[in-house]
């Protein structure tokens, strides 16, 4: 498993040279959403997509 020192190091070295602390900022903020997602879905489960699509559809026939 990777620390999570090893997880910034890594995606600094695919980040482009020129990137800004703004982009660095902003791409650590989307692997810790990624995380928590997998994190939560881990432990609440998941739905199939049927049943996501019967959702969607409640939510968007308004």
């Amino acid at each position: 498993m990777n620390t999570a020192k090893d997880e910034v190091k890594a995606l600094i070295d695919k980040l482009p040279d020129d990137c800004s602390l703004e982009d660095v900022q902003y791409h650590l903020y989307v692997a810790e959403k990624i995380h928590r997602g997998i994190e939560r879905a881990d432990k609440e489960g998941t739905i199939g997509q049927a049943e996501a699509e019967r959702q969607f559809s409640k939510w968007t026939s308004k």
